[in-house]
């Protein structure tokens, strides 16, 4: 079968390839908010894979939001949220020793009010098997998530940690709107930057899920 032939950088702009089927965009710095932003569309009669041509010539504006990053710190315990310079402070519970978080910047690629948690998807084995997690924003194709916990023991939010690898903040069996977990889901936006620091964990691939802010832009 023919191999996919990406098209040239004269016709992509601010873009990074994967592989020769996942193409990213991304600027150098995060948009301020209000940015005013257009892309481009430039791939009419470019030959996208053999013998398959783009049909797209077209501009596309939009504007950029608020502003939220949020950073997990796994040697404090606590994620500390900024949104439009304002900041607060969550306690959390990161990934335990052996099973480290990823360091690194994410996205915010998702936001799920319940997932099925099962260790053998992410090669864990047996190791847990938790059917209604609520408040979930995943972070990566691989299973790294923000996501509320009603079932640690001992109260580690801010003292320990004792995840599988996930940003975990306090919730109730069930999910609360006004817990931390909720409250964080309530206020953040599919988008939304989560960094994780201080980790001993390995600095997340920029191709497990939307990590390209974790490849130097002279590598862009």
């Amino acid at each position: 079968m023919p191999q996919a032939r990406p098209p040239s950088r004269d016709h992509l702009q601010t873009s990074h390839w994967f592989g020769d089927q996942q193409l990213d965009f991304r600027p150098a710095e995060y948009w301020k908010p209000g940015t005013r932003v257009t892309i481009h569309y430039r791939l009419k009669s470019v030959e996208v894979s053999p013998g398959v041509y783009g049909d797209v010539d077209k501009d596309e504006p939009f504007a950029i939001g608020r502003s939220q990053v949020s950073t997990a710190d796994s040697g404090t315990h606590q994620m500390t949220v900024v949104r439009d310079g304002q900041s607060h402070t969550v306690p959390a519970t990161l990934g335990d020793e052996k099973n480290p978080s990823w360091n690194g910047v994410m996205v915010i690629m998702s936001k799920e009010n319940v997932v099925d948690m099962d260790s053998q998807t992410v090669g864990l084995g047996n190791a847990y098997r938790i059917p209604d997690v609520r408040h979930a924003m995943r972070l990566t194709t691989k299973g790294t998530y923000v996501h509320g916990n009603y079932w640690a023991r001992a109260n580690p939010f801010g003292r320990d940690n004792t995840s599988h690898g996930c940003v975990a903040l306090q919730d109730e069996k069930g999910g609360s709107d006004t817990s931390p977990a909720g409250t964080f889901f309530k206020d953040s936006l599919i988008s939304d930057v989560v960094k994780i620091v201080n980790s001993k964990g390995q600095t997340v691939a920029p191709d497990n899920g939307l990590g390209g802010w974790n490849l130097d832009w002279t590598k862009w």
